[in-house]
């Protein structure tokens, strides 16, 4: 049976027009998961039972269960089990504008980026679009909040999971889905240039962002397996592309590593890379695990690089850190959690 969950509301009304039932019903099912929060049909009261059986011997209502819930003053984390029983994390940043989650969209990773704690699980499978759509609806249960925001950016490569992710942005940006704006959802992909050039063709004003992390395929290739496939020139050229066709700003991703891709060398390579390009860079500041020997670079090597790019054009502005006290920071998701695999 299909998790009902899973569909957007154009697959809803190409499944209705299969039962000779007329399409309005697509926007009351929609109403009745997205508005009401049902969790059985036999909710949608408007339905007739007949109708509701039918949808009861197709479709399943299918949530997320919390196995775990770690909060501090920047975050909440959460540790959603699956019906196959495996885990996946998503987590609540708390800002002064409102609330945005980041959400998984893999069970494991098959990237390889040597600094990402997150990775070290291979990539077991794909979610499912319900079950991305379920890690917003639970929490929005469970914290009694309006999710302002959605970062892709949780565990996993989402660009590896293509058509599941545009499935989920579609219901969360309809308007009688989640009502999500697209202009406040971001997918981050670690450089997979074919999708780069596919999701150009989407017809949503989703942000795009860039995990590139390094200034030269030298560095690149050591720290993200990706870049021997899609090197930095590929990549380049492509986000040129979808800056040209949707006229939007590219977000560029650089985490800041110790002696690795942090020095001013590193800085004025990357402004000579970016120069004239429709981007903006955020720098990261590494969270450090246990697991992986990488260090977050000096505040006085962060500073030096920001204010060079800054001086030479380049609009350039540093993450806020958030959830780091309960391995909930970039790259941490599933620190503790490994070992349980």
């Amino acid at each position: 049976m299909i998790n009902i969950y899973d569909m957007t509301r154009e697959d809803l009304i190409e499944w209705l027009n299969t039962q000779n039932v007329k399409s309005f019903k697509a926007i009351q099912i929609y109403e009745w998961l997205y508005g009401k929060r049902v969790t059985t049909f036999d909710e949608m009261t408007n339905l007739k039972k007949e109708f509701i059986d039918t949808l009861k011997n197709t479709f399943t209502i299918e949530g997320l269960i919390i196995k775990r819930k770690q909060e501090d003053d920047t975050a909440i984390k959460y540790l959603f089990e699956l019906r196959d029983k495996n885990l996946i994390e998503a987590v609540v940043m708390k800002h002064d504008y409102g609330t945005s989650v980041c959400v998984s969209s893999q069970i494991g990773c098959n990237m390889g980026c040597a600094f990402c704690e997150s990775g070290r699980l291979k990539k077991v499978r794909n979610l499912l679009p319900g079950e991305i759509v379920g890690q917003l609806l639970k929490i929005e249960e469970d914290a009694n909040l309006r999710i302002s925001s959605v970062v892709i950016m949780g565990i996993g490569e989402p660009f590896d999971n293509y058509d599941n992710i545009v499935r989920f942005l579609k219901i969360i940006n309809d308007a009688k889905g989640m009502a999500i704006g697209a202009r406040h959802i971001t997918v981050s992909t670690s450089g997979l240039v074919p999708k780069i050039y596919e999701f150009a063709e989407l017809p949503l004003q989703i942000n795009l962002a860039v995990s590139l992390h390094a200034p030269n395929d030298e560095i690149r290739n050591k720290i993200m397996k990706v870049n021997e496939v899609y090197n930095i020139d590929t990549l380049m050229e492509a986000i040129r592309h979808y800056s040209a066709k949707t006229n939007r700003r590219v977000t560029i991703e650089y985490v800041m590593l110790n002696g690795v891709n942090d020095t001013k060398e590193c800085a004025f390579e990357l402004v000579n890379l970016l120069r004239g390009m429709n981007v903006y860079v955020n720098l990261i500041p590494y969270n450090e695990t246990s697991h992986l020997e990488f260090k977050k670079s000096t505040q006085k090597r962060k500073d030096e690089f920001f204010e060079i790019l800054n001086k030479n054009g380049i609009t350039v502005t540093v993450r806020r850190e958030f959830g780091g006290t309960i391995d909930a920071a970039c790259g941490q998701l599933r620190a503790n959690e490994v070992k349980d695999k």
